[in-house]
């Protein structure tokens, strides 16, 4: 999920649903080519690109940073702080680390006020379909109706603000940050490169984008970030928005999914039924002042479908910003009212602007 290519004056960065274009004259203060760094963690490929000069311990930093935070959250029965709170399940409440409690409140906070459709206590589910692994299947009816009673935030999950502990009420209770680890760490990534003074960088997290500043190749340029098509090659936009200092995340059937003889199920898995949400969405791109956010309302818009992720999102925009955009499986985007004036359709992409009133 990180792609890039160079074509003529236009700087193109991609990763997995989102292609960036820098195009223009070069500015002086900054180099004319990015110090590049890739290393592998959180299960993708990430890449810095740093567009200031001697910025490279900002960089390491900033991987280091990376590093620490797959370590505390991931969960793969290394010890982690997410293992270590998962197997303490029913027993006893666990100390977080104070860096990592705002994710915590993150993940309470859309599961508890996502309508139902993001619920960061659904690893009993996902740890059932293994959707993304090797060993990935569908589960008997009998072992998702035993998995019901685990999952749910609400019931099962206590913060204890002033301690800084994680209880989960029953055993074989699990969290799963999954959708909404990934953004968070784009952030801590993002603040790292700020405070050395980073003006102009982009941070690509697979999937999770963040364009720091303005294009480095132009005067006053925003990033013309494009959206790529869940049906074609890396590199190959529906459309394009100008940007500068967001976030850039997007969820979609093509990222993961598992393929039987009869059917195909994706990896959002619905907290309700303990099956992969079926909707007529292809994927769905969130651009929003924090990754964070990102991350867990392209899971929440997507997991709604196209009219009722379009009317949240609108409303959220109405609010704070955020916007959207919804691609179908009939080759049509559907997009927030932010973007109506800015966002332009790749005429060569075989997708076409939908009309809102016909979302269903």
């Amino acid at each position: 999920m990180n792609k890039k290519k160079l074509v003529g004056l236009f700087s193109v960065i991609a990763i997995l649903a989102v292609v960036l274009v820098a195009c223009g004259k070069p500015k002086v203060e900054l180099m004319k080519d990015p110090y590049q760094k890739t290393e592998f963690h959180i299960g993708t490929i990430c890449t810095i690109r740093v567009w200031d000069k001697d910025k490279k311990d900002a960089v390491k930093d900033a991987f280091a940073r990376i590093a620490k935070s797959d370590k505390q959250m991931a969960v793969n029965g290394d010890g982690s702080v997410a293992d270590k709170i998962n197997a303490a399940a029913g027993k006893h409440p666990v100390k977080v680390p104070a860096d990592m409690w705002p994710l915590f409140e993150k993940a309470k906070y859309y599961s508890e006020n996502s309508g139902g459709v993001f619920d960061a206590s659904i690893g009993a589910f996902t740890n059932l379909w293994r959707i993304g692994f090797p060993d990935a299947h569908v589960p008997a009816q009998k072992e998702i109706d035993a998995a019901k009673p685990l999952v749910g935030w609400k019931q099962n999950v206590v913060l204890d603000e002033k301690n800084h502990t994680v209880f989960l009420k029953q055993k074989g209770v699990r969290l799963d940050f999954g959708g909404i680890a990934k953004g968070y760490i784009a952030d801590q990534v993002w603040q790292t490169l700020k405070k050395h003074g980073v003006t102009t960088a982009v941070i690509d997290l697979g999937g999770n984008l963040v364009v720091m500043g303005k294009s480095p190749a132009g005067k006053d340029k925003n990033w013309n970030v494009g959206i790529q098509s869940p049906t074609a090659s890396r590199g190959d936009a529906v459309g394009y928005v100008p940007e500068q200092n967001k976030s850039i995340v997007t969820a979609g059937i093509y990222e993961k999914y598992l393929k039987t003889k009869d059917h195909t199920y994706i990896y959002l898995i619905d907290p309700a039924t303990g099956y992969p949400y079926e909707n007529n969405l292809a994927g769905v791109s969130i651009i929003s002042a924090k990754s964070v956010n990102g991350d867990a309302l392209s899971n929440v818009a997507f997991n709604k479908g196209l009219k009722g992720g379009l009317a949240y999102m609108n409303q959220l925009h109405r609010k704070n910003g955020t916007e959207a955009i919804f691609i179908t499986k009939d080759k049509k985007l559907y997009l927030t009212d932010g973007l109506k004036k800015t966002f332009k359709v790749d005429k060569n992409s075989g997708y076409t602007l939908g009309n809102p009133a016909d979302a269903k």
